[in-house]
């Protein structure tokens, strides 16, 4: 149930409807300092000069999207840039629908699919220490899992799953699955537990979409399909290297050595720690009469290791930050983590000259103008985080609402990021 957004030839309900079970992107960072890392700490805003004349213009600009992103409907958005001259706190909207309470940038959210970047960092990590490699196959680690219906999973690796070229059909895109979780059912499952299992079973009933390239370089272009089943394989095969959890893999690989005080793996637990803000759905209708609903609490099992995470924009600017300054992983994995494949243009937000390293998406936001980052939506929650390649620049942002126009975040990431573009 964590999806990056795309843009499909489906009826829109349907598109949003997947888009929201599974998580896509967002924009913020927040302030707090990070322990033990050599992450780059943010500097104090310098009081004038010519480029912080224009950062603040850009955040200005950046502020007036947030506010029409209110207007057209979601409930409250926030948003955190770090740069070269400090950080910037955007936020426009309230916490709880019937109130006053604006959001902050302190608050705690599903990031959904940004998930994904921290599960491709654990598996780096654990290549690293010897635990694995990523052209291991999948039936090593997992023996009898991928099975039937025309899969293949000795050709199948570890590296295939985190830059979505193994070619296993995409759970969140069974009719059934799906249904489960539109309208007046969500209240009936929304606290049903999924085993990693049971999720990767529903993906198999469907044959793959194409066969992955065996090789040192898999991945051709046009044999690309963003699918959740990969990560939740991956979160399997974590789990199994490493003879933990994932939530205690996480937790040691990433969460304590970057500090991450905002940032935590639910496993079970269907609710929010504070401070967060209510996390509202139209469970996927369309139209000025589509029903709001509180989606705050719902089983986080549905997601497992492809979108599970609760964090903060301040933290997750600072492992993404820390993760594009190569601050996280040697030298070999940094390499790997960055090695992209062509996209298929139609499956994911953003346009078919982007490219799809490990959990990490390399996004044209405008001519001359690229950021490394990964998207995210999930009932409720809709999250965007982009960085510049050497992680000097980064930017989070959340909309407590799965519902409005993506154009308008493209407006907000495209004002920091592409100030010099032509």
């Amino acid at each position: 149930m964590t999806r990056h957004r795309h843009h499909h030839s489906q009826p829109q309900a349907a598109r949003r409807l997947l888009a929201a079970l599974v998580g896509t992107a967002t924009l913020a960072v927040a302030a707090s300092a990070v322990a033990g890392t050599s992450h780059h700490p943010p500097p104090r805003l310098q009081p004038d000069g010519q480029a912080v004349q224009k950062d603040q213009a850009a955040h200005t600009r950046t502020q007036a999207v947030l506010d029409q992103i209110v207007a057209q409907g979601t409930p409250g958005v926030i948003a955190q840039v770090r740069d070269r001259h400090g950080v910037w706190d955007g936020r426009a909207g309230v916490r709880k629908l019937g109130s006053e309470r604006p959001r902050s940038t302190h608050e705690r959210f599903r990031v959904a699919s940004v998930t994904k970047t921290f599960t491709a960092t654990v598996l780096l990590k654990l290549e690293a220490e010897g635990k694995l490699s990523l052209d291991d196959s999948v039936a090593k680690w997992l023996p009898g899992v991928v099975r039937g219906n025309g899969y293949r999973p000795g050709h199948i690796t570890v590296r295939h799953l985190l830059n979505h070229t193994s070619g296993i059909f995409d759970y969140n895109m069974d009719a059934g699955f799906r249904a489960r979780y539109a309208g007046e059912e969500f209240d009936r499952n929304r606290y049903t537990r999924w085993s990693p299992r049971e999720l990767v079973d529903i993906a198999l009933a469907h044959p793959p979409n194409f066969q992955p390239e065996q090789g040192s370089r898999p991945g051709r272009p046009g044999e690309w399909d963003y699918s959740d089943t990969n990560y939740v394989l991956a979160g399997m095969v974590i789990e199994k290297a490493s003879g933990c959890s994932y939530a205690r893999a996480v937790e040691r690989l990433v969460i304590r050595p970057l500090g991450l005080r905002g940032t935590s793996v639910p496993d079970t637990v269907p609710g929010l720690p504070a401070p967060h803000a209510r996390h509202y759905s139209t469970l996927f209708e369309d139209g000025p009469q589509a029903k709001v609903r509180d989606v705050t609490e719902f089983s986080p099992t549905v997601a497992f290791s492809a979108g599970q995470l609760i964090s903060t924009v301040g933290d997750v600017n600072t492992f993404l930050s820390s993760l594009l300054a190569g601050d996280l992983l040697p030298p070999a994995q940094q390499r790997q983590l960055l090695d992209a494949v062509p996209v298929d243009g139609d499956k994911g937000h953003g346009g078919p000259e982007d490219v799809y390293g490990l959990g990490l998406r390399h996004f044209k936001l405008a001519e001359g103008c690229w950021a490394w980052g990964h998207g995210g939506m999930i009932p409720g929650s809709a999250t965007r985080t982009l960085a510049a390649a050497d992680g000097r620049q980064v930017m989070t942002m959340n909309r407590n609402g799965d519902w409005g126009e993506q154009r308008l975040e493209d407006a907000a990431v495209e004002s920091e990021f592409c100030r010099s573009a032509p």
